[in-house]
Order: C-alpha cells, then structure tokens, then sequence
C-alpha cells in the first residue's frame, strides 16, 4: 500500500481505471452471433477489409458479436487514414457493440428511465432495455417491421413483430434468442419460388394469397481463447458472396444445430455444423391414426433427416484465404462417424451403407465437397470463388456427353479506390443438372424442402452487378441490376441420366431486373428504405407459373417503402 501512496502511482493507477472504462477492453470471450440480415454491420466490415484495415474469413458466416466487436476496435488503429464518413460509421457501429466493448454500461442518461438502477439502462441507439454487472450482462428489444409494395398486379405488403435478446454469463458463456411472426399478404417465398427471400413453414392452407409464419432462432454459446461450441437454432452461410452462396445459404429455415469453430493456429480455422434438418418426408412404418373415433386424425411423423459439414480455412499469406470442406446429409440412424469434425464423410458412408453390395448403392447417404478461395492482397480489391459439387469423377471431365454435378461462383468488389465511399461489385454463378437433387427424397440436400445450397437451384446461372454510395454516415444508395436464366426442370431419376444433361438446354425461365434503393440506418438496427425495381420474368408459362410468385410475374415495375426496427 505504500506504493499506491506514492503520487506516480497514483496517478498511473487512476489513468488505468479510466482507459478501463473509457476504452475498448473486450477481455471477455463469448459468442452470440449477429444474423446476416444485419447488412450494414456486414458490409461495413467488407469495406474495412478491402481497406486492408482488419482481416475477416468472410467465408463463413455469421460472425459473432464479440468478432465484430473485436474487428471495430482493430479497424480503429487506422482512424487517420479513414475519411469523414467512415470514421462516423466506425464511431456509430461501436455505439451498437458497446456492450461487447466496454466494462460500464453506456448509455445515453437523459433517456434512461431506471435512473437509480446502477447496472440497468434504455436507450435509442441501440434501441433496447440494458443491463450489465461485473457477472451478467444482457440486451433485450422489441421487433417491428413493416414494408408496403405496389404494381401492376396490385398491392402487397410484408410485416412482422417480436421480440428478441442476447447476453453474456462470466467470461464463457453467451446466449440469445429472437421471435418473430411473419405476414405476407401476397406470398414471395414459397419453397418453388426462384428468389433470395428466406423460407418459412407457412400457418394453415398454402392455396390462399396471403401467409403467416414465425421463427424462433436462438442459443446457447461457450467459448475459449482458441474455440467456441455452440447449440442453436440459426441460419448460417458458407461461401463468399454478395447474392447468395453456392455452398451452404440462408435460404432454408433455421434449424437445430450444433456448432464448433476452432482456431489452434493463426494460419488455420476449423468450423464444423451438425445440423438436424426437416425432411417433410412421411414415415409410414412410424405415422398412425389417432384421435376420436368419430373424428379420427392422420399423425404424420417425418423420416430422421441430418446434416454434417466442415470447413478447412487455411491463410499461408497475408490477405489470403483458402478453404476446402464436405458435408454429408444422411437419414434413418444417426451415427457417431459422422460427428468427428475432421472426417471426409463419403469413406465413412461406403463403410456403414455397403455402397455397391445391394440394390445399385440406393443404400447409401448424400455427400458434397466445397472449396472456397478468399484474396484481398490488393488493396481495395475483394476477389473470391466457390465450387461445390455433388460427385466428382475425373473420367467424366474429357467426356464432352457427360458431366460432373457442380456449381461454381466468382466474383469481385472494389471499394473506394480512386473515389470514396462507393463499392462495385460483380458476380456469375453457374448450376449443373443435379448438383443440389438426390435420388433419395429422405437424403436430398435441403431441409423443410428448401434447397440448402443456391436459390436458383440446379440448370442454371446468374450474372449480378451492383453499385453502392454511402454520401453520409448511415445513408447507402444502392443501384443493382442481374440476369437470372433457368433452363428445363430436369429431375434427378437415377443419377444415370442427370449426369448426361446438358447445361441449359434452352431458357426455360429468365428474370431482368434493375433495382434501385435508397437505405438510411438512423439507429443501430433500424432501418427506413425505400426501392424501385422493374423486372421482366418470362418463359415457358408452366414454369414461370411454378417459379414466380404471381404478384411479380410479367413486366413490373414494383414502387416498396418501409421501416425495420430489429432484423
């Protein structure tokens, strides 16, 4: 204590305490994951990257709050060479994570109502109730949303309402949890329909316009210095991208899982998923009749359907990602081989499922296998690429009649080079036959019968180009336009005959469309926007009955408006 008295230490101790709370400190490692939906957190961590101000493995998706948080303080080191509206996005997107950041509770004083509550807190940016002690820590706010469209064709409009929070116990444990309903008066995001809208389980008849849905994510997170395990309920996404992944997307609807993420070296990432997937296929030896005899009712129970996948990331130089993975979605039993986070599953299903000994294979599971290249060395410059394929076999590739079921993506943004506060960005993704369809219904790769892999499924391709201007902190002015051809709906019969498809026989199904949207995040998480978009979607009418939702079928031009308090 003699020390202590000592004026130079005093005075050293006290400047200690104050950095303490002023500052950045992050000295707790949880997890919860801030959902992709959250664009402009995303994209700005994107322009910091392609700045070369912070390192990112954007390949897998989403990112932690504590990630992100760890990434803004880093990105801070370069405030000198940010311009004005970067270092106000920087200054806001801290204010969002500040409960990742600081050890006090920040928030603004004039609006907090629990004023002689020490620990407990309201504000506006971020919107929400808080509270945080040496222990236990927590963010709960309530969800709105509400957009209004019009066109040819009529009216439309989407909603939804909730609540949702996330928080943190000790220096290990995180947990979340957010609900929402979900209406559309006009249904976009049937299982059929070629577009980016995320999927539901709709209420009641799915004949009627309109549709009502509700999803629950959430879960619970333990992390250390070099990993983190989590059980949740989410969306995720593997695959860089701009407009939806080739290799595993947010399409279908969340569903259980089991994550882990392992960084044992600087240079190497390992991420691994076992996901419990729907397959809304019928079990008949498993359903039964049930209820009153006078009003007797089917109980349909489904077949066990699972997901294993993995991700390698290796980074041999600075700006430099390359990942290489597979997956596996298999049925009936589960089974603990397919747990082990470091296999190559496709072995292990010939092991257990005699592939070749009875009935041509049939008995076997579903695999895939993913690589993913990620290079930001140029500065302002973001050039990636994905593959994934269902079935590679080297003596198909110099079989002009014959193909392996593949799909790739590739892709380039630029941000602020030569100009600030811009970013450009182009991208082509090509479908084979097959590549997402399986023989077997209970094993294909999707769940509640949304493909897990690209929106525009097999025998297809798109061409994407978009241009964003952020003039002002908050405010982004995005002008996109993209080509979207589909040839016939082949089906997968007997995996003979999908392999001698040719790509795109003719166009079967095509989307032009130009949009154009203006977005302004006044607070962390909410949003006012408005967008124009003319599309043209035409082709076989069959097909573009089966594939277009009705409101958006033809030539339109679609005027939207809306606000989104939580995403």
């Amino acid at each position: 204590m003699t020390i202590l008295k000592t004026k130079k230490w005093t005075l050293l101790l006290m400047g200690w305490m104050l950095m303490s709370f002023a500052y950045p400190t992050l000295t707790h490692a949880q997890s919860v994951y801030e959902h992709t939906s959250n664009t402009g957190i995303y994209q700005f961590l994107d322009e910091l990257a392609n700045n070369q101000w912070i390192d990112i493995n954007s390949a897998i998706k989403p990112y932690s709050r504590h990630y992100i948080a760890a990434k803004l303080v880093e990105a801070e080191k370069y405030s000198s060479e940010m311009n004005k509206r970067q270092r106000q996005e920087l200054a806001f997107y801290k204010k969002g994570f500040g409960l990742e950041i600081y050890k006090k509770l920040h928030t603004n004083p004039r609006l907090n109502p629990f004023k002689k509550a020490k620990n407990l807190g309201f504000d506006i940016n971020p919107l929400g109730v808080f509270y945080k002690d040496s222990l236990f820590s927590f963010q709960a706010q309530f969800l709105y949303g509400y957009s209004f469209m019009k066109n040819d064709n009529g009216s439309n409009l989407f909603g939804y309402g909730g609540l949702q929070g996330y928080g943190y116990v000790g220096k290990h444990f995180g947990f979340y949890a957010s609900l929402r309903d979900m209406h559309y008066k006009k249904v976009l995001n049937k299982v059929e329909y070629l577009n980016t809208i995320p999927g539901g389980l709709f209420k009641g008849s799915t004949t009627r316009e309109g549709v009502d849905w509700s999803e629950m994510r959430g879960g619970l997170t333990y992390q250390w210095k070099w990993g983190e395990v989590a059980i949740v309920k989410d969306h995720f996404e593997w695959g860089d991208n701009q407009h939806g992944s080739n290799i595993l997307s947010d399409k279908a609807p969340s569903f259980g899982q089991i994550r882990l993420k392992l960084t044992p070296a600087p240079w190497l990432e390992i991420n691994y998923v076992h996901g419990w997937l729907v397959s809304e296929v019928i079990d008949s030896t498993k359903s039964y009749m049930d209820g009153h005899p006078q009003s007797p009712r089917y109980r349909a129970v489904f077949f066990n359907k699972w997901l294993s996948a993995n991700m390698f990331t290796f980074k041999p130089l600075k700006g430099l990602r390359l990942s290489i993975g597979n997956s596996i979605v298999y049925s009936d039993s589960d089974n603990i081989a397919y747990w082990i986070p470091l296999f190559v599953y496709k072995p292990v299903d010939h092991t257990y499922n005699a592939i070749g000994s009875y009935t041509d294979g049939d008995s076997g599971q579903n695999s895939q296998l993913f690589a993913n290249v990620s290079i930001r060395m140029i500065k302002h410059l973001h050039i990636y690429g994905s593959v994934f394929t269902d079935e590679i076999k080297f003596s198909r590739i110099t079989k002009s009649n014959l193909h392996n079921p593949w799909s790739w993506k590739g892709g380039f943004q630029i941000s602020n080079l030569l100009v600030n506060n811009y970013s450009f960005t182009f991208e082509y993704t090509r479908t084979l036959p097959g590549t997402y369809q399986h023989r077997i219904s209970s094993t294909t790769y999707a769940s509640n019968r949304y493909v897990l892999g690209h929106f525009l499924r097999d025998n297809s391709e798109e061409l994407y180009a978009r241009l964003v201007i952020r003039p002002i902190r908050g405010l982004s002015l995005q002008g996109e336009m993209f080509v979207q051809r589909h040839g016939p709906n082949v089906l997968y019969i007997t995996g003979k005959d999908i392999i001698t498809e040719p790509f795109m026989r003719h166009v079967a199904w095509q989307n032009k469309t130009i949009a154009f949207t203006a977005n302004y995040e006044l607070f962390n998480n909410v949003n006012f926007f408005a967008k124009a978009t003319l599309s043209n979607i035409s082709g076989e009418q069959d097909l573009v009955k089966l594939w277009t939702p009705e409101y958006l079928r033809g030539k339109q031009t679609t005027m939207m408006a809306g606000f989104q308090i939580g995403l």
